[in-house]
């Protein structure tokens, strides 16, 4: 194994010979320079791994040493060493990016802690993430095999999101296998309790149904308007509970977490439905028959969630909440600039909605563009985009500019999404809908065991096209392809991020109660 290279710098470098002893015997390769001049010429020549500096150095300080290393080598990890504790020698070292600090005098422990933090955390921080990880290991399995409830399995995919993203920053592909096996297994029971227990949960006398798209409004959101004088409800279009994780440390810079709630998404997992059912308060069935106007069959015409805000509009008047409301779909950059700009006249409302649809596009993109699809080649990679995007798009600036206004935020979404491989062949005639998650027809023909069927719309609370119109919805990463063409829908469609079916990325969706730091 190649030896750790350290450069320690110091203009009385004869004194630190124990210290330098210490670390030789400990197995690191310690080159010392008695100058700032003599340390950049060796940085030029040599690779290290960490360097020590000394601030106070006669002729170049460690602060003008610290540029130039940083010019040439600007990936090097530097630990600055001074007798000082002046607040602004300090700032201007953490400005120039250090990665550590300690005070004089040290002793051989700091070192070696300040080594392991810089040099050989991440090897270690592999093997601790490994060790927790293969503890968990069981006890997840146990939770799969007994749960019995919504919040069991809400619990359990908060369990694999914390460890997929820990075994993702530990780079520890081998564990990651393993891991992505049991989310698998996961994905593939809860699927099966869906099956068991979805229908049930739309009797009106049940007990055990976990709160759903419809009651997003009824149940969160009006409590939060008696509250509070103004609420602003930003809705981001498909995100996942695991992308909401990513996302939420850039949110925490001018907001507070205050509660995470958990709700699940109405079948089938689309905009057209979910959505639907969040700013109407219905389900679709209901929804159409009540405002059969704002309603659109899978194989109408015309954009099938463009009455939302009149929808939202009708349920704060059925619910007596008389409110001032602004609503604001956000498609691409300049609509959030419009939005930033014209906030003060949007504030003057009690409730403002806020739709944004860029994940959702992003995950559209991935299976018609190929370079996002190369962007996009796993869900860690998907992560990472919508972390890029949420940090610089225009709702870091609004919240912040909320944030300063004391103005309540809630953020959620309306379903989620799930990276496809696998394809079930479903044979159906042209007016069968086209979503690749869940299909829609008449004279459907399919595997019964390989999907989920709905063989009466009403017992789902779904609408029908015809009186033998019926409902299957693909679960886990599977997606349904016709028979004609197979091996084109195959080759085109995996590996690709689909929504409208079942598995807990779909269905298990966060809602956040922000606070702002300004309270």
């Amino acid at each position: 194994m190649k030896k750790v290279q350290i450069l320690w710098t110091d203009d009385e470098i004869d004194l630190l010979k124990p210290h330098i002893i210490f670390l030789n015997e400990k197995g690191y390769c310690v080159t010392t320079a008695s100058n700032g001049a003599d340390a950049v010429d060796l940085v030029k020549t040599k690779d290290f791994d960490l360097i020590f500096l000394d601030e106070n150095m006669p002729g170049m300080s460690g602060l003008e040493t610290l540029n130039m290393i940083k010019e040439y080598k600007p990936g090097i990890p530097v630990v600055m060493i001074t007798k000082s504790e002046e607040e602004d020698i300090m700032d201007a070292a953490i400005g120039s990016k250090i990665a550590d600090y300690l005070i004089k005098p040290v002793n051989p422990k700091q070192i070696l802690l300040s080594i392991k933090k810089n040099i050989d955390n991440k090897a270690l921080i592999k093997s601790k993430t490994s060790s927790d990880y293969q503890v968990d290991f069981g006890n997840i399995g146990m939770l799969i095999s007994s749960a019995a409830s919504f919040n069991d399995w809400v619990d359990i995919y908060k369990k694999l999101i914390y460890w997929e993203l820990e075994l993702e920053n530990s780079q520890n592909n081998n564990m990651y296998d393993v891991f992505r096996m049991q989310k698998a297994e996961a994905d593939v029971e809860f699927s099966k309790f869906i099956r068991r227990n979805y229908t049930s949960w739309l009797k009106s006398d049940s007990d055990t149904s976990p709160l759903l798209s419809s009651k997003v409004f009824q149940t969160f959101v009006f409590p939060e308007m008696k509250q509070h004088k103004k609420l602003v409800f930003i809705l981001i279009d498909n995100l996942r509970f695991d992308q909401w994780r990513i996302i939420q440390p850039l949110i925490n810079e001018y907001y507070l977490t205050e509660e995470e709630i958990a709700f699940c998404s109405i079948l089938p997992t689309s905009t057209q439905y979910a959505r639907n059912a969040i700013f109407s308060g219905l389900m679709p069935d209901e929804l159409q028959k009540k405002y059969p106007q704002y309603w659109r069959n899978d194989d109408d015409e015309g954009n099938k969630n463009e009455f939302e805000e009149i929808l939202l509009q009708n349920q704060l008047k059925r619910n007596g909440n008389n409110v001032k409301l602004a609503f604001e779909k956000i498609f691409n950059n300049r609509m959030g600039e419009k939005v930033l700009e014209n906030l003060s006249n949007i504030l003057q409302n009690d409730l403002i909605v806020l739709v944004y649809n860029f994940v959702d596009m992003l995950s559209h993109a991935n299976t018609d563009v190929e370079m996002i699809r190369e962007l996009a080649v796993n869900d860690s990679a998907y992560r990472s985009l919508t972390l890029s995007w949420f940090g610089h798009s225009h709702i870091m600036e609004l919240l912040r500019e909320l944030s300063e206004k004391n103005i309540r935020v809630v953020i959620t979404t309306d379903h989620g999404t799930i990276r496809v491989n696998r394809a079930i062949k479903v044979i159906g005639d042209k007016t069968t809908s086209k979503n690749l998650r869940y299909k829609l027809g008449k004279n459907l023909s399919y595997n019964s065991k390989e999907v989920f069927e709905i063989q009466n719309p009403s017992d789902a609370k779904l609408p029908k096209s015809t009186v033998s119109s019926k409902y299957i919805f693909a679960f886990n990463n599977d997606f349904l392809a016709y028979p004609n063409n197979y091996n084109y829908y195959v080759k085109y469609f995996t590996n690709t991020y689909q929504h409208g079916g079942i598995s807990m990325e779909e269905m298990i969706l966060p809602f956040i109660k922000l606070k702002s730091k300004g309270y």
